[in-house]
């Protein structure tokens, strides 16, 4: 299969995949927009033209974000609502809200990282998994109608190279079993998310919905906070401007139309790796996209979504 390349690269920014392009009329939702490339992602798409939701834990927070967007970007259609990725009533409650008119790109954008605890959700679930994969797979599918609706919708999800750290543990998903460790945790919720677009791209692709992974680069933000923060050596870092480059090439631009299943960063598809690179040169590892992995992954989470999100 040949490898999706563009125009763009490591050093582009957000702005520079959008520039002439018009998202007027449509509607993005993106989570965690409240800080890092959450919100230079909702900015360059509201500058686009394009309606946007935020999904916010703190609307106090996101209702001042959404201010200085339309102050900066002079579009009036962006707003904030609550919603808590890591608890699935408040998924439930959002996608019920925002499910009933076309979704045209829905950036699942949220997360944490290397959790020093274990930490687990009122449902059980460990929190890392939970936050970065359950909740956003409960999400794209509480709103697969108003995908469906758009007509040629797409789905993104902010993975990491921290997916290299581990594969999904099927039959330890949750730490009750092996020692918890911060990142391995985080890896696996990372790999999660990549499965996740193949599965939707598997399943949903009749209904004209793909859906795509990427690893935003390393960005200097607070999701290092458990780390120590951002310890990459400094030119291979990214700028916010930068890091949001290729979500919002994956929501909007031209070039991807059609293309899905797949895993990108510095604004281009990543080849497979066999093994962790050393040398911050990136890739994808074939677990991340193996299609049993991401059916088994599917199955498994219908099964822990399922009783609340029909109650």
């Amino acid at each position: 299969m040949t490898l999706i390349t563009t125009p763009f690269g490591f050093r582009s920014t957000a702005a520079d995949v959008l520039a002439g392009i018009d998202l007027s009329g449509r509607r993005a939702i993106i989570t965690g927009a409240t800080s890092g490339i959450g919100v230079e992602t909702a900015r360059t798409l509201a500058a686009a033209g394009a309606d946007v939701v935020l999904g916010v834990r703190r609307l106090d927070a996101g209702r001042q974000i959404t201010a200085q967007i339309t102050e900066s970007t002079g579009n009036p259609n962006v707003e904030a609502a609550t919603l808590d990725v890591a608890d699935l009533v408040s998924v439930r409650d959002f996608a019920a809200r925002y499910g009933l008119a076309p979704v045209h790109m829905l950036i699942n954008n949220a997360g944490i990282m290397a959790l020093p605890e274990l930490s687990r959700t009122e449902q059980g679930r460990e929190m890392q998994f939970a936050t970065n994969y359950l909740g956003h797979f409960a999400l794209t599918l509480g709103l697969h109608r108003a995908l469906r609706a758009a007509g040629g919708a797409r789905v993104v999800s902010v993975s990491s190279s921290g997916h290299l750290l581990s594969p999904v543990v099927f039959d330890d998903l949750d730490y009750r079993f092996r020692p918890y460790d911060p990142l391995t945790a985080y890896g696996q919720s990372k790999t999660a998310d990549v499965l996740l677009s193949v599965g939707v791209t598997e399943r949903w692709r009749r209904d004209g919905i793909v859906a795509n992974a990427l690893n935003p680069g390393a960005i200097a933000t607070g999701l290092q906070k458990h780390t120590g923060g951002l310890r990459t050596p400094v030119q291979h870092r990214k700028t916010i401007e930068q890091g949001a480059a290729t979500s919002v090439l994956l929501a909007a631009s031209p070039l991807v139309d059609g293309i899905g299943g797949r895993y990108f960063e510095d604004c281009n598809e990543s080849p497979i790796v066999t093994q962790r690179p050393q040398d911050f040169s990136g890739g994808v590892a074939p677990y991340a996209l193996d299609h049993d992995n991401a059916a088994r992954l599917w199955d498994i989470g219908v099964g822990l979504i399922d009783p609340l999100l029909s109650g």
